[in-house]
């Protein structure tokens, strides 16, 4: 028996499969690096939904409806907004979702998709005393999820950056977050009570990662040149080097590439290329280090590095990653509670005992 179930096969899906061994996610019978390279975020919710919700569209009609959605989710926490002001970002989060809907049916879900960028982008610009910016609902997701950000259009490079991420943390398998979820969706609770309690999981540290610390670590560190003598002394001191090293992945994330290729795309902007740059430099000194310093285990590139280049480059700040986060796993939380809702099987683990015993009277 395991306490953290490492090993143990909780369900069968569809949805995805991750190869901790070979470095390999395949999310719906395609390779992650695949869908970050090109796909639109209404790409990937069609294809982890279809067969899942019925009635769901394809193609410019899926992307017409998502922005629907959009404008009905600000319209309904429009009211509510003062509310959500002084809540850290995740927490105005997990308060605007439970505004929302609990149903199981495709408007429910579209509105859930939508959710997190609407609700992240109108507590961001609160926060920073401005005046939340209503969807338009002929953007596409992330083009429009950029734009109630920053007030302003968002460039096709950093829509298709955002959509790279989106896609590459749309599903990962039987992680903490998703199995809380198909667990909520198992007792035939709707999908707004899944996908919070699936936020709520992704908000505790061990699972929602370290993309924050990752820039804090690059701010320290501040040159490329500066790269190996800092790591170093951060090691000697027995401290972790953030972003690098994963649970499952016994090789390179995949999803770190993934991510690494579409900052590429955005680097024209000459402090962004120094940014990039420095990232890198830290990035191949850190694994130089880690493989000296620690041979027996393996502890490469994770998603959270690359992760926190990405949305920083994009204008996120780091109190918004686990929303962003979110924006792109809650499709995955959704496809997941449909699938366990459609066994029809309450998910009912057993526990062994192994407290004091009664007493018996003499």
């Amino acid at each position: 028996m395991t306490n953290g179930l490492d090993d143990v096969v909780a369900a069968e899906t569809v949805l995805s499969d991750v190869d901790g061994a070979k470095g390999r996610l395949v999310i719906r019978g395609h390779a992650v690096e695949d869908l970050a390279a090109g796909w639109a975020f209404e790409d990937v919710v069609h294809l982890l939904l279809e067969g899942f919700v019925d009635g769901l569209p394809a193609g410019e009609d899926l992307r017409s409806a998502i922005g629907s959605a959009r404008l009905g989710v600000f319209k309904r926490i429009s009211p509510h907004l003062a509310a959500l002001r002084d809540l850290e970002p995740v927490d105005a989060l997990r308060a605007g979702l439970s505004l929302l809907a609990d149903g199981d049916d495709l408007d429910t879900a579209l509105q859930l998709v939508a959710a997190p960028a609407v609700i992240t982008a109108a507590r961001l610009r609160m926060g920073a005393a401005k005046t939340p910016v209503a969807p338009d609902p002929a953007n596409t997701h992330s083009a429009d999820f950029l734009r109630m950000i920053s007030g302003r259009p968002a460039t096709a490079h950093a829509a298709s950056g955002l959509d790279s991420y989106l896609a590459t943390v749309s599903d990962h398998g039987m992680n903490a977050s998703t199995f809380t979820a198909r667990t909520v969706a198992s007792t035939q609770a709707g999908l707004g009570s899944a996908a919070i309690a699936g936020l709520c999981a992704l908000k505790g540290p061990l699972h929602g990662g370290a993309p924050g610390p990752v820039l804090a670590m690059l701010d320290a560190i501040a040159t490329p040149q500066a790269a190996h003598g800092w790591l170093a002394e951060a090691l000697a001191r027995g401290d972790r080097l953030m972003g690098f090293g994963h649970r499952i992945y016994r090789v390179r994330d995949p999803r770190a590439d993934a991510l690494k290729q579409a900052i590429a795309r955005l680097s024209s902007d000459e402090e962004l290329a120094g940014r990039i740059a420095l990232a890198e430099a830290v990035e191949t000194a850190a694994l130089d280090l880690l493989r000296t310093a620690k041979p027996d285990r393996s502890l490469d590139t994770n998603v959270e590095f690359y992760t926190a280049a990405l949305l920083e480059a994009l204008g996120f700040p780091a109190q918004a990653f686990t929303c962003v986060f979110a924006a792109g796993r809650v499709v995955g939380w959704i496809a997941h509670a449909r699938e366990q809702a459609m066994t029809g099987r309450l998910i009912r683990p057993q526990s062994r005992y192994i407290g004091p015993a009664p007493q018996i009277a003499a």
